[in-house]
């Protein structure tokens, strides 16, 4: 028989299989759009950083030129982009520099080995691409991450390789009740849709399935969880830059910066605009989305999308990410603020460590897994008000106690 912790994390991770009926109430009509949304509505700059001879290849998302550093990581399945809305909000309230980095095997983000998934590659990895962008001496760094992303934060910082970390910042994932919800993974990774006919068709499913409850955030993060079928390449690449929308900070293949010289080891590439690509679908109405995998003769004709990553193939190195997750946290002698969607059970080194104030909590109830993407401007009023009194960076004036 499942614990209440159990039976409550289910509920927070499990999305139905298909959608949800759609209400027939006047008042809930109203149509949402699903189009995707480009990621320069959010990011000044997108850069490739190749890591190692091997060619490793790590996609990163940058806003903001001063203050500290925040590297944002990602859960599993998620991608950098997930942190769109949050970086715009947080960059408006305080002084500081965004590092949103898509991890090993998410996103565009190209590796060797994309399986490999133990939290001392991942954090290796993270390590490797702050190094590669910002040399020796960083500014001064506040780790954000996550679930997965969120562990694996704390590695980074329990690994002391990175000489400038100030702030630790945990989001929505709590060691044991973690450690619970692993049985319920496979179930939720069944759950999902194999394949969409179209982004707008995937995007209106992670919203009205409750996967992304905020459908602003939907539109920008979801293609980076995505393939194509065709050509097996990002969904990003998918995604149309408005023609409303000018990008400063994207160089041309000509340009003489540093960061576009010729592909080497240990440099950072910047994109180019993407191209015109191919027509996206229009959005399906409510009683067209069919979310099951389409017959052969239907992904053979048209082009559709799959999820970017397999995560049952990394199954037995779930465990690691979390095992021993509360005493690492305790131990990182940084400012330290744990963030929940809900009031997870704390285990006892977590209880006695909060009533002793060796760490900040927060919970904003009414939200899920996903919270920074369901609330992106709480979640970035709670992280600038941590920010600002650890003394870590300055408030804007928009900034408000």
């Amino acid at each position: 028989m499942e614990g209440s912790a159990l039976k409550k994390v289910r509920g927070k991770l499990i999305a139905p299989l298909g959608l949800p009926p759609t209400s027939k109430r006047p008042s809930l009509l109203k149509k949402r759009i699903y189009t995707p949304v480009h990621w320069s509505q959010y990011f000044t700059a997108c850069e490739k950083v190749v890591v190692n001879e091997d060619g490793d290849t790590f996609q990163i998302y940058r806003r903001g030129s001063c203050g500290p550093l925040l590297v944002l990581l990602h859960g599993g399945g998620f991608s950098a982009l997930s942190w769109a809305l949050f970086a715009e909000c947080i960059e408006g309230l305080v002084s500081c520099q965004i590092l949103a980095i898509d991890m090993r095997g998410h996103g565009d983000t190209r590796t060797q080995n994309d399986e490999n998934l133990t939290a001392e590659t991942q954090a290796d990895d993270i390590v490797s691409v702050v190094k590669h962008v910002f040399g020796p001496s960083p500014p001064p760094i506040v780790l954000v991450g996550h679930s997965m992303g969120g562990a694996i934060a704390v590695h980074v910082a329990a690994a002391d390789q990175l000489p400038t970390i100030a702030g630790l910042v945990v989001i929505d994932v709590v060691e044991g009740t973690a450690m619970e919800a692993l049985a319920s993974m496979q179930s939720f990774l069944r759950s999902r849709p194999k394949q969409f006919h179209s982004l707008e068709q995937a995007i209106e499913w992670s919203v009205r399935s409750g996967q992304i409850r905020n459908s602003e955030s939907a539109r920008v993060s979801m293609p980076g969880q995505l393939s194509s079928d065709l050509t097996g390449i990002c969904a990003t690449s998918s995604v149309e830059v408005s023609s409303t929308t000018t990008i400063s900070s994207i160089l041309s293949p000509n340009d003489t910066t540093s960061v576009n010289q010729p592909l080497k080891h240990g440099e950072c590439i910047t994109e180019e605009e993407e191209e015109e690509g191919e027509k996206l679908e229009s959005s399906p109405s409510s009683h067209e989305a069919v979310f099951s995998l389409p017959a052969q003769t239907d992904i053979s004709r048209r082009s559709g999308y799959h999820w970017r990553i397999d995560l049952t193939k990394t199954e037995h190195q779930w465990p690691g990410w979390f095992h021993g997750l509360s005493a690492k946290f305790l131990a990182i002698p940084a400012a330290k603020l744990l963030l929940l969607a809900g009031i997870d059970r704390l285990d006892r080194d977590l209880t006695v460590g909060q009533m002793q104030g060796k760490f900040q909590m927060q919970v904003l109830p009414q939200c899920g897994h996903a919270v920074h993407e369901d609330v992106p401007d709480k979640v970035a009023e709670v992280v600038a008000t941590f920010l600002v009194r650890n003394r870590l960076t300055s408030p804007s004036d928009k900034f408000s106690w």
